[in-house]
């Protein structure tokens, strides 16, 4: 009897979670999240009914805090980059269908601009080789339609911010930027004579048209998206949570500041190369410019996190046959030592009995396998934490040892 009820109640989970994906919402708001994140997110969410706060430390678009308000749960979540904050906040935001008719009208004014050129177009921001991005008919509209946004709608308004959704939407539709591979490339001559011939009003419209269709839909439970800095939860959150469900950045010198200046430029929060590069540095796994360079002299302070398994990774990695050898070494060592200082800081604001769910990937460096989810187990098993176990959830790309884990752990 007990195991059919359960097969009953896993097959409910699964129905609603389909459903749930089935329409994109505010997920799709911006395509930075992989649909198997948010999958394994309600999943998980869905499996812990009891929960009643949620706490996601690495906020990224909001999928979790999202998730959890959808469900009728609380959502908090923090992160150390403004616009995912900005992101996540419009995405956690509650709608009124006056608000939804006013951005559609402001839509149309701001169309109505843009058409006429009765306006003064904005400066194109500063992105290095920015023709790589845009043709000169896709920049020149990008230009007009940003200035006339500013033009029709005020400051901090509902209206201003979905429209601007949409135009981060937009502006990369029109680039010449193609993800159809694990790092950004740039579209074939075919490819961008198609791209050169498309209705660049009506891809607004229809961005607009899909934001509000996503914002009619409001999330029943409550969220708050923090400003802070993962490795010091407690200065920004207030306890207890119930429920972690996050994937922090992976140790894989990924820089998300260089997958996301298309949008801070565009939006204002990033003005030059340096600011990309002073955010990266202050980000767990930062490695964007000045980031980069930082790292050679940096030094592990007297209490990072000691393990033998990762003091032999670290080796292997410096002594590589390759000049960044040491360099990379300094990455990784400093990666886990910010984790390890997240950690450390997390217990304060958690329920006891509150369980951990960490979805990360582990990372090769020359050849060299960094078992990420091992060593988070490892400093997880440290600070007192029990049932700590690594579970396997898919092969990242074609390497067979690359793999996504989540990391389970009960306070």
């Amino acid at each position: 009897m007990a195991a059919t009820l359960e097969r009953e109640q896993l097959r409910q989970r699964s129905d609603y979670t389909h459903k749930f994906n089935a329409k994109t919402g505010r997920h799709g708001w911006l395509r930075l999240t992989p649909a198997y994140s948010v999958k394994i997110v309600e999943e998980l969410i869905v499996g812990h009914a009891q929960a009643k706060r949620i706490f996601d430390p690495f906020c990224g678009t909001g999928t979790t805090a999202l998730s959890a308000a959808y469900h009728g749960h609380e959502g908090v979540t923090t992160d150390i980059n403004p616009f995912l904050v900005w992101l996540a906040q419009a995405k956690t935001a509650h709608y009124t269908p006056k608000q939804i008719v006013a951005t559609r009208k402001a839509c149309n004014s701001v169309l109505d601009l843009v058409r006429r050129r009765s306006i003064e177009p904005v400066l194109a921001p500063p992105i290095h080789n920015i023709d790589r991005w845009w043709n000169p008919q896709s920049l020149d509209f990008l230009r007009f339609l940003r200035a006339a946004i500013l033009e029709v709608t005020k400051e901090r308004s509902v209206e201003r911010t979905l429209l601007l959704i949409a135009f981060c939407r937009s502006l990369i539709e029109l680039s010449n930027a193609a993800f159809n591979h694990q790092s950004m490339s740039f579209k074939d001559d075919r490819e961008l004579g198609i791209a050169s011939k498309i209705d660049r009003a009506c891809v607004f419209a229809e961005d607009v048209k899909f934001v509000l269709s996503g914002a009619s839909e409001n999330p029943v439970g409550e969220s708050q998206v923090i400003f802070g800095d993962s490795r010091n939860p407690a200065k920004a959150v207030e306890g207890p949570f119930d429920l972690v469900i996050t994937s922090p950045p992976y140790a894989n010198r990924m820089s998300y500041i260089r997958e996301l200046r298309p949008y801070m430029y565009w939006l204002g929060f990033l003005i030059n190369g340096r600011d990309a590069g002073e955010l990266d540095w202050a980000a767990i796994g930062g490695t964007w410019g000045i980031a980069t360079s930082r790292l050679a002299d940096w030094k592990r302070s007297s209490g990072h996190f000691k393990s033998i398994h990762l003091a032999g990774a670290l080796d292997e990695i410096a002594h590589a046959d390759n000049k960044n050898g040491v360099v990379l070494a300094n990455y990784v060592a400093k990666y886990f030592d910010d984790m390890w200082a997240h950690f450390q800081c997390l217990t304060p604001v958690l329920a006891r009995g509150a369980e951990l769910h960490y979805i990360v990937g582990n990372s090769t460096f020359y050849g060299s396998l960094v078992s990420t989810e091992r060593l988070y187990a490892e400093m997880l098993k440290g600070l007192g934490f029990s049932k700590v176990e690594c579970r396997a959830i898919r092969k990242r790309n074609s390497k067979k040892e690359l793999v996504e884990f989540d990391v389970v752990a009960r306070w």
